[in-house]
C-alpha cells in the first residue's frame, strides 16, 4: 500500500519561506512511472498544481508558481520536499502531495495516491 504524508509548519508569516515535506512508503520515488506532485487547495477553490518531481529527477513547477517554488528530493529517506518564498495571504491553502501524472493536473481522480493534506496559513 502507498502512502504518501505531508509535514511542515501550519502558519508562516508573510514574506517568509513556506517549506513541505512528503514522506513516501510503499514505493519508492525513483519509480520512473510516476510523477510525485504538489497540489494546493485555497480556500473556497479549488485544486492548483504546483509542481512534481519525476522518478529520475527532473522538476516541472506550475508557470504562476515558477518563480516562488523549489521543489527537491532526499532518495534516502523517500522524501521530496516543497518550498515557496516570499509567501502571501494568496498562499494559504491545503498542501497535499500526490503519485500521478505530469503536470498541470488539477482532478482528485488524477492523482491515485494522495497524502492527507497539511493546512497552511499564512498571516502575520
Amino acid at each position: 500500500q502507498v502512502q504518501l504524508q505531508e509535514s511542515g509548519p501550519g502558519l508562516v508569516k508573510p514574506s517568509q519561506t513556506l517549506s513541505l515535506t512528503c514522506t513516501v512508503s510503499g514505493d519508492h520515488i525513483t519509480h520512473d512511472l510516476y510523477y510525485w506532485n504538489w497540489i494546493r487547495r485555497p480556500p473556497g477553490k479549488g485544486l492548483e498544481w504546483v509542481g512534481a518531481i519525476s522518478g529520475s529527477g527532473s522538476i516541472y513547477y506550475s508557470p504562476s508558481l515558477k518563480s516562488r517554488t523549489s521543489i527537491s528530493r532526499d532518495t534516502s529517506k523517500n522524501q521530496f520536499t516543497l518550498d515557496v518564498t516570499s509567501v502571501t495571504p494568496e498562499d494559504t491553502a491545503v498542501y497535499y502531495c500526490a503519485r500521478g501524472p505530469c503536470c498541470g493536473y488539477s482532478e482528485a481522480n488524477d492523482y491515485d495516491y494522495w497524502g492527507q493534506g497539511t493546512q497552511v496559513t499564512v498571516s502575520s
